[in-house]
C-alpha cells in the first residue's frame, strides 16, 4: 500500500486543525508560519526548492514583465505587504498585494470570513482592513527582495471616503505606491465597501481610472506602470462589453475577472443555508463558472490587445489551462489555496508543463485564447 503523499498530509492537517479554528486565525497562523519560514535563509532555499520548481515553458512576458510562469496569488491574502518573498518561495510566480485604500481602516466588525467546506468557497466581508497606502508604501520601499517577483498593487476605496470624492482618495494611494508597483490594480468589484461597485459604471470609471492613470505617469516618470481593472462576476453582459471597450479607450494595460460574487442561487452550494446566507463575497469553486464566461467574454472582445487576467475557481491545473485557453495571459488563485494548502502552485505548474506538452502549441503565449480563435474560425 502506497504512502499517503505531502498533499493527503495537508488535508488531513487540515481537517484536525485549521478546520476547527475560526476562518480568520487560522489565516493569520498559516501567515505567520510562512512569513518565519521565508526569514530562515537555509529554510527558505529547501522550501523554494520543493515547491517552487520553474518550468522553463512556462516562462510568461506579460506587462511588459518577465516571470517565471504564469500563476499568481490573488489579492486579500497579504494585504499589507508583508509575505511577498513567503509566498513567492511557496510557488507564485506573481504576488498582488491588497486591497490597500487611502487610509488605514480596521475592515468590517467580525466574524467575517467562513468557511464553505462542501462547496470548496469562502465568504467574506473583510471590508478592506489594511494598513493604509502610506505604512504600505514604506514598507514596500524598505523591502530588500529575497526571491525575484512580480509586485502587483490592489488599490480601493477608504470605507468613510464618499463615493464622489473615490478619485481622490485613488491618487492619493497611486501617489504614494506606484513608484514601488510592477503594476497598479484599480479595485472597483469588491462588495465589501459600500457604494464601491457602483463604481463600474463607465460614467464613474472613467474619470477614475484617468485620474489615477495620470497620477501614475505624474509620479513614475522613468517607466510606465502598467494600470488593470478588477471586475465583478455579477455585472451583466453588456456592462462587461462597456468595461472592456472603456479599457481599450483609456489605454488600459489589462482586466483581472474576476472578483468575488454576491451571488448565491443557481451555484448548488451543498453547504449549511445558515452559513450560505451569510453577507460578503463568495470566492472559490462555485464562481468558476461565470468567471470563466466573462473571461471568454472579454477575450472575444478585446483579443490580445489587453493583458487578461483570470480569476475565481482555479482550484488545479485543469483549471488554469481552461482559463489560458479562454484568454488569459496570467492566472491567479487564492480560496484554493487554503483547501489545497503548500503544494497548490507547485501542482499547477507541474500539470500546465503537461497539458502544454500534449497541446498543438508550441509556447504558452500561443495557447493563450485558442478557444476562441477556434469559435470565431
Amino acid at each position: 500500500m502506497s504512502r499517503p503523499g505531502p498533499e493527503h498530509m495537508y488535508k488531513f492537517f487540515f481537517n484536525v486543525v485549521f478546520k476547527r479554528m475560526d476562518p480568520e486565525k487560522a489565516h493569520y497562523l498559516a501567515f505567520r508560519w510562512i512569513r518565519l519560514a521565508a526569514r530562515v535563509p537555509v529554510l527558505r532555499t529547501f522550501v523554494a526548492a520543493v515547491l517552487a520548481p520553474r518550468y522553463e515553458e512556462l516562462r510568461t512576458e506579460a506587462l511588459g514583465l518577465r516571470m517565471h510562469g504564469p500563476f499568481g496569488l490573488a489579492a486579500g491574502f497579504d494585504k499589507n505587504a508583508v509575505a511577498i518573498d513567503g509566498m513567492s518561495m511557496l510557488g507564485f510566480d506573481h504576488v498582488e498585494i491588497g486591497t490597500v485604500t487611502g487610509e488605514a481602516q480596521p475592515g468590517n466588525p467580525k466574524k467575517r470570513l467562513f468557511r464553505l467546506v462542501p462547496d470548496r468557497a469562502l465568504i467574506n466581508r473583510m471590508g478592506f482592513n489594511n494598513e493604509g497606502s502610506a505604512a504600505v508604501a514604506a514598507r514596500l520601499h524598505a523591502r530588500v527582495p529575497v526571491f525575484k517577483t512580480v509586485v502587483g498593487v490592489n488599490i480601493g476605496k477608504t470605507k468613510v471616503v464618499p463615493e464622489a470624492e473615490a478619485a481622490a482618495d485613488y491618487v492619493k494611494s497611486t501617489e504614494r505606491l506606484a513608484a514601488h508597483a510592477d503594476y497598479l490594480v484599480v479595485n472597483v468589484s469588491s462588495p465589501n465597501t459600500p457604494g464601491l461597485r457602483n463604481l463600474q459604471a463607465t460614467e464613474s470609471l472613467r474619470p477614475l481610472l484617468t485620474a489615477v492613470r495620470e497620477a501614475a505617469d505624474r509620479t513614475v516618470t522613468d517607466r510606465r506602470v502598467p494600470l488593470l481593472v478588477k471586475i465583478a462576476p455579477d455585472l451583466a453582459d453588456e456592462d462587461v462589453d462597456a468595461v472592456a471597450d472603456l479599457a481599450l479607450e483609456l489605454g488600459l494595460d489589462g482586466i483581472i475577472a474576476t472578483n468575488t460574487t454576491i451571488a448565491r442561487e443557481g451555484l448548488g452550494l451543498k453547504s449549511d443555508p445558515a452559513l450560505v446566507k451569510e453577507t460578503g463575497g463568495l470566492s472559490g469553486a462555485p464562481v468558476k463558472e461565470r468567471s470563466l464566461a466573462v473571461l471568454r467574454r472579454l477575450h472575444a472582445r478585446v483579443g490580445d490587445r489587453l493583458v487578461l487576467v483570470g480569476v475565481g475557481g482555479i482550484e488545479n491545473a485543469e483549471d488554469a489551462w481552461q482559463r489560458i485557453l479562454a484568454g488569459a495571459t496570467l492566472i491567479q488563485g487564492y480560496s484554493a489555496f487554503i483547501y489545497e494548502g503548500p503544494f497548490y502552485a507547485r501542482a499547477i505548474h507541474k500539470g500546465l508543463a503537461a497539458r502544454l506538452a500534449a497541446s498543438p502549441y508550441a509556447t504558452l503565449a500561443e495557447a493563450v485564447g485558442a478557444d476562441n480563435r477556434k469559435a470565431t474560425a
